[in-house]
């Protein structure tokens, strides 16, 4: 007996199938069986069904005769499941990596309830990824499992059945099915909830629920959408079996009414002929299955109108109503767009006036990551600013989600308020890793130091201009015309500075003089490493990996390039995962979650999300090895000269998207693993740590940090902002310095992680690992 079902109808999904079938059969958790149902489709879904069950015994084929519709097809699949817990899956749809284990791990945790609720996200043709909007609904916290009456805004919402596992045992002894029709869904999963003695939820996206741009039986016009009314007659049918629920009929009813209005407000599902009839109907059914004495329901004003005005029948004053409210809104959004057009009128104006009074010298605005908080070289260099020069005032351009990061002693700046125009065109030095608003216009004695935030591996710049798939803008005289306002680029080594000029030429400044966000490397003890890995949550004497790959622009959406759950499976106990999302990732959704404070990438304890830490320097200092894929972080870690590892999964598909300036296999940091399996055995072997590794590392090292010593902050600040280009400090040769030591006691085998002697003088290992070096 497996611990899973899934079942699968599938009709008219060919182009989706294998992609939804994979996704059930690559799951970490392999304890399951695959029930697929050809609903008779005139497509090709039977024979890919069939091919699946030919090379897979967990798959088992049904073909039905006759096209019956998603409820009778996945009966057909029920009457074949012998798991213990039964899971529907539509075929055009997918599992999230590594969703079965975190459902039968939930399911162990609660003690096997009835049902388990997880959550799924919208994934749009686009490539755009949504989650829920009611994933607060199944917060964790509270009792394992409970009843429907506990937490009772469980049945508000979507009513689907492919967000839950549901026990078979129990589902055999209450005699669920499903009806023919469409909303199928819904006399399944109303009754499935109520009766349930135990309800438990996981907080996890486990399903990506595609939105089709056509062929979607939820946005096709049809007769078939008055189903809704025969679904839920069953609904209440099944009520009126069951006494002890009729406390639940005002939910339901609320439910039903919300329901119907809003398939009759979307225009792409009834014709206009039914829309009359529609009407009629929902508003007889309201009237028969209303309860006396209803209690207030806690909706808002316009919904409560909306379900009178329904029940009541007067469909006329229902849309005389509708098109008023729509014109309000309209004339809302043009009311706003007038005060916000008024608004920045005013504002263009003060900045002009502004720009007409002295400037002040005194002061030094700074911002980074497209007004992000406090980070990267902008903010080493304002520290040690403030550190060299007391008198100067700083202030910073940061969006105010992101005003906790920054120090007491900065001013904030609202990007798009007055004091942000004031600032830009007041403030003698400007300093940024972006580029500033398009409309600063830059003064004569302004100075502009542009930082960069990396080493360049990927192309950049004007190299961009025979790969416009890559570049996020094809206005390249614009990136110049910015670019002839930059009165210095700092650049972190030789490869650097060849780079920018070449791909960003203008007359500005070259400063070679290493990245001031790598001082921290050099100054920081091994007390303060073992405090940031104590408040990271890293265990006494385990080997942090932070894994930090690059975004991808061949793909509109997060790529998972690791299954988390296998990797620290196989790793063992020694070993913890600090996963780092890159920025482009960090305010998108993804499998995990969706859009603003994405949610963990899995539920682990040996995996700490670090994603949403504000200083990536400090995750470097708490780490013993880095695992990265094409980051420029990876030139950055070098400076700690700690291990690296790097993760080339998909080299031939990244070179050919985006372009990168040598071919990074030539010359690694460290071990190379082309897929999860020898990224797995470099660890578990010890190669991460070896003297092949150690050797690669001291060569990348010494060609890409030769100026990051720890006074590169220092040098920037005296030549640019203090006027004493003859007092920047010289470089510390490379054998010279002493980067921060790892934790104590750290690592899985071998000597100490970081800074050991093999580091600066390799004997070579033998190869006896194919693949694995360069």
């Amino acid at each position: 007996m497996p611990r899973f079902s899934v079942i699968v109808p599938a009709y008219k999904v060919q182009a989706y199938l294998r992609e939804s079938l994979d996704s059930v059969l690559t799951q970490s958790c392999t304890d399951l069986e695959l029930i697929a149902v050809d609903d008779a489709s005139p497509d090709a879904c039977g024979a890919v069904i069939d091919e699946y069950a030919s090379r897979d015994p967990r798959v088992t084929a049904v073909h039905l005769a006759h096209n019956l519709g998603p409820g009778p097809a996945r009966n057909a699949g029920l009457a074949r499941a012998t798991g213990d817990y039964l899971l529907f899956l539509d075929g055009d749809d997918t599992l999230a990596p590594g969703a079965l284990q975190a459902i039968a791990d939930r399911l162990k945790d609660t003690g096997s309830p009835d049902v388990l609720v997880y959550d799924y996200a919208r994934t749009f043709w686009t490539g755009e990824v949504v989650r829920n909007r009611l994933a607060h609904r199944l917060c964790e916290d509270g009792p394992a499992s409970f009843r429907l009456a506990d937490r009772p805004s469980l049945l508000g919402m979507l009513t689907v059945v492919w967000n839950k596992a549901y026990r078979r045992e129990y589902v055999e002894r209450e005699g669920l099915s499903f009806p023919t029709g469409l909303y199928e869904d819904t006399p399944w999963t109303c009754p499935a909830l109520l009766a349930a003695e135990s309800i438990a939820v996981l907080d996890r996206v486990c399903v990506h629920h595609r939105q089709r741009r056509t062929g979607s039986i939820m946005t096709t016009a049809g007769r078939g959408h008055l189903d809704v009314f025969d679904q839920y007659e069953r609904v209440f049918g099944f009520l009126a079996t069951r006494p002890e629920l009729e406390r639940w009929r005002p939910a339901l009813h609320r439910r039903m009414a919300q329901h119907f209005c809003d398939v009759y407000a979307d225009r792409r599902r009834l014709p206009r002929a039914s829309r009359a009839e529609f009407f009629t109907r929902a508003s007889v059914l309201l009237r028969r299955h209303r309860a006396a004495g209803s209690p207030p329901l806690s909706l808002s004003r316009t919904d409560r109108v909306r379900h009178t005005l329904m029940r009541l029948g007067v469909r006329r004053t229902y849309r005389t109503l509708s098109v008023l409210r729509a014109a309000a809104l309209a004339a809302g959004r043009a009311t706003g767009s007038l005060g916000r057009g008024l608004r920045e009128s005013a504002l263009r104006l003060h900045y002009r006036i502004q720009r007409l009074l002295p400037l002040w010298p005194e002061l030094a605005v700074f911002s980074a990551y497209w007004h992000g908080g406090y980070a990267c070289n902008p903010a080493a260099i304002e520290a040690k600013l403030r550190e060299l020069a007391p008198r100067m005032r700083t202030a910073w351009i940061c969006d105010p989600r992101h005003a906790a990061t920054l120090p007491p002693q900065t001013s904030l700046l609202r990007p798009g308020s007055a004091a942000y125009w004031t600032a830009l065109a007041r403030a003698t030095y400007l300093t940024t890793n972006v580029n500033f608003d398009r409309s600063l216009v830059k003064r004569p004695g302004q100075v502009l130091l542009q930082t960069q935030h990396g080493t360049p591996l990927k192309r950049v710049g004007l190299d961009l201009q025979d790969r416009p798939a890559a570049t996020p803008t094809t206005d390249f005289a614009g990136l110049l015309r910015g670019a002839d306002q930059w009165d210095y680029l700092l650049s972190a080594n030789r490869h650097s500075t060849l780079v920018w000029e070449r791909a960003v030429p203008s007359s500005y400044t070259t400063l070679e003089y290493g990245y001031p966000r790598n001082d921290a490397f050099h100054r920081a003890t091994r007390q303060e490493v073992v405090e940031l890995r104590e408040r990271l949550g890293i265990p006494a004497g385990s080997t942090a990996i932070l894994y930090a790959p690059t975004h991808r622009d061949y793909r509109r959406s997060r790529p998972e390039h690791l299954d988390f759950e296998r990797v620290l499976r196989d790793l063992g106990p020694r070993f913890t995962l600090l996963v780092r999302r890159h920025l482009t990732y960090a305010e998108a959704p993804d499998s995990a979650g969706a859009t603003g404070a994405a949610a963990p990438v899995l539920r682990h304890p040996r995996l700490i999300d670090v994603s949403a830490h504000p200083s990536v320097e400090e995750l470097c200092l708490a780490s013993d090895a880095l695992v990265t894929d094409y980051s420029s972080l990876m030139f950055d870690y070098a400076a700690l000269d700690r291990p690296m590892v790097i993760h080339a999964d998909d080299w031939e598909a990244y070179e050919a998207a985006r372009g990168t300036y040598f071919d990074l296999r030539s010359c690694p940091p460290g071990a190379i693993a082309r897929t999860e399996d020898e990224l797995v055995d470099i660890f578990v072997t010890g190669h991460w740590r070896g003297s092949r590794s150690a050797q690669l590392r001291a060569a990348f090292r010494a060609r890409f940090c030769t100026h990051d010593d720890g006074l590169a902050a220092e040098r920037v600040v005296r030549h640019v902002f203090l006027g004493q280009p003859s007092l920047v400090p010289p470089v510390v040769p490379l054998h010279e310095r002493r980067p921060a030591p790892a934790a104590p006691s750290a690592g899985a085998t071998g000597g100490p992680a970081g800074g050991s002697p093999a580091a600066t003088g390799p004997t070579l290992a033998p190869l006896t690992t194919p693949g694995l070096w360069p």
